[in-house]
């Protein structure tokens, strides 16, 4: 079994479902918290995607594509626990 069929009848699936399970915790999430944190599992999961169509396809084009996405979500992330800390302090 090769890599790249290694990918698509594995990997891909198992981020199908994950990407779906990650959907329901982003609706149905109770707080706003739970709704960030299954949002950023969400970019982390397409980052994932990303790489391994990238490496599917040996295009490295798209590990680029995937870089900057993983940084906004980290900054995003940042942005996001700097904002509840200063709420935190404001009550």
């Amino acid at each position: 079994m090769s890599l790249s069929l290694y990918i698509d009848y594995v990997i891909l699936p198992i981020l199908a479902i994950s990407l779906l399970l990650v959907f329901i915790r982003l609706f149905k999430g109770p707080t706003i918290v739970d709704r960030v944190i299954a949002l950023d599992l969400l970019i982390t999961i397409g980052v994932s995607i990303i790489a391994a169509y990238s490496i599917s396809t040996q295009q490295s084009t798209f590990m680029d594509v995937a870089m900057i996405l993983a940084l906004i979500a980290f900054l995003s992330t940042i942005a996001f626990s700097f904002y509840l800390e200063k709420k935190d302090q404001d009550d």
